[in-house]
């Protein structure tokens, strides 16, 4: 098999393991939201050390972290990202177990564009006409849900921004991928170990010998699997694919709330996604003529 077609396999599978994980969060929910999130840390934070050491690589874990600590900047951005994306992780929990999955849905296929944003911001990016389309079509999206269905969907802004700042800070970090998930889960413990603590003594602990405390041992793998498949894949084909690929997540997400979970899905909600995917189609287009463009300058 071609590398390429090993990296589409790779990343198609990554997405589709996170497509699907608001079923599995749906099987913890005996939880409470945030008891999950914080097995979620500890039991991903175990998984990624195991992994580390069956793979051999502790020592060049040991090495890299420890230069990490020398690149003050670098480190700061690993921190924020660790925070980030535990509030990306327990909002996202939260949502599923919520009813609230048409939400993080759609909180995903924003993100792309949320994520162009925050480079037009921070990383002096700048938008050619397409993409400004793109975002001005999404902002339509959210606004007519605001003014029609009387929401704002927080809750889709808070995912997308929050995963968006989590990818930009991960910008910054010049360390292994399977070396920076561990690091950001191994900053997070404390907060897991004192938020785990804080609920046995409410007694909101449901952790113990029971069906579904078996069921969340497997957290860890949840959280490293789909990165691993995901870094593979990113290594073997161009990220305009990736980018295409992305959208396999979020329309598995859309297809368990409608069709697994019952959330219902009007004409606010359809035309709200319409605008969404609208300008999703213009910044995919926007990205394939400039890989197509690069590709023509190296033949050159």
């Amino acid at each position: 098999m071609q590398e390429n077609t090993k990296g589409i396999w790779y990343a198609a599978l990554a997405y589709f393991l996170w497509g699907i994980l608001p079923t599995y969060w749906r099987s913890v929910n005996t939880f409470n939201p945030y008891e999950i999130l914080f097995h979620r840390v500890v039991w991903s934070a175990l998984f990624m050390v195991i992994l580390i050491i069956c793979l051999k690589k502790w020592s060049t874990f040991r090495a890299d972290t420890k230069a990490l600590f020398h690149r003050k900047k670098e480190l700061l951005a690993l921190f924020i990202a660790s925070l980030v994306i535990m509030v990306n992780w327990g909002i996202f929990i939260w949502a599923i177990n919520n009813h609230h999955v048409l939400q993080a849905s759609l909180g995903y296929y924003i993100n792309p564009l949320m994520s162009i944003a925050l480079g037009f911001l921070f990383m002096k990016e700048r938008f050619n006409k397409l993409e400004i389309l793109a975002i001005i079509l999404a902002a339509i999206g959210v606004l007519f849900m605001t003014v029609k269905g009387g929401t704002f969907p927080y809750i889709s802004i808070i995912l997308a921004a929050s995963f968006a700042l989590y990818g930009l800070m991960k910008k910054y970090v010049h360390i292994d991928a399977i070396y920076s998930i561990a690091l950001e889960t191994i900053i997070t413990l404390p907060i897991a170990f004192l938020g785990i603590g804080f609920l046995a003594q409410q007694g909101e602990n449901h952790f113990g010998i029971n069906h579904t405390s078996f069921l969340i041992l497997f957290a860890g793998a949840a959280t490293a699997i789909p990165l691993i498949l995901f870094t593979a894949g990113a290594k073997r084909i161009p990220l305009s694919l990736i980018g295409f690929l992305q959208y396999i997540s979020p329309t598995l997400i859309l297809l368990q709330g409608v069709f697994l979970f019952g959330e219902p899905f009007n004409l606010t909600d359809f035309l709200t996604f319409l605008f969404i995917w609208l300008g999703l189609i213009l910044y995919s287009y926007s990205k394939f003529i400039q890989f197509k463009s690069m590709q023509r300058k190296k033949m050159l």
